[in-house]
């Protein structure tokens, strides 16, 4: 994204956070290409008879985080790390709503490709969220340069500004977490 674009961003970010709801619009017709090609690239793969599409991904993401009772994003690269925790609670709770409709439900199924180079095995994305969970308990850090980098898009110097550390600690980071949550899934997904 351009300096300007940026700018832009920022600014129509602080309005709606403000209450401006004149600025929402045009905030989304900044932001879209960039939700949608993410929520495109999760839902990629998935069975034709999914019932989650791209755009109400897009849609709402950007509705959970323009409503400034519960965040308050101040620049473009919080923007996505906000967007990237909001679709991955959309994805995880619409697996767990379509696995209570029967035992063993229809989970939800994506593959590691953004996790572990190589690896296009699918994976449950109820089983990928619980290993995120036990990563937590290891790693706070690790589990959100897992969200910004696979759920959020960002790449290594986006990370690491946002999250205030050195490129070096994101890539180690990034490498740690793919490697326990590869190792986790699969031993999970062993008889």
């Amino acid at each position: 994204m351009e300096t300007a674009e940026r700018d832009r961003t920022t600014s129509l970010l602080a309005r709606a956070s403000a209450g401006d709801s004149g600025a929402e619009a045009p905030l989304l017709d900044v932001v879209y290409a960039r939700l949608r090609a993410l929520a495109a690239s999760y839902l990629s793969g998935q069975a034709q008879r999914h019932t989650l599409q791209p755009t109400a991904l897009v849609h709402e993401a950007f509705i959970r985080i323009v409503d400034h009772s519960r965040c308050s994003p101040q620049d473009e690269g919080h923007f996505l790390a906000l967007a990237a925790t909001a679709m991955r609670q959309i994805l995880v709770d619409h697996a767990r709503s379509r696995g209570a409709l029967k035992r063993g439900g229809d989970h939800r199924r994506i593959t590691l490709s953004g996790l572990d180079a190589g690896k296009d095995a699918p994976v449950d994305l109820l089983d990928l969220d619980e290993a995120l969970g036990e990563l937590a308990q290891r790693s706070e850090r690790q589990v959100r340069v897992v969200e910004l980098r696979f759920f959020g898009g960002l790449s290594v110097p986006q990370c690491a500004a946002l999250l205030g550390v050195s490129d070096r600690t994101i890539e180690s980071d990034w490498r740690m977490a793919r490697a326990w949550l590869h190792a986790t899934l699969v031993r999970g997904a062993s008889p």
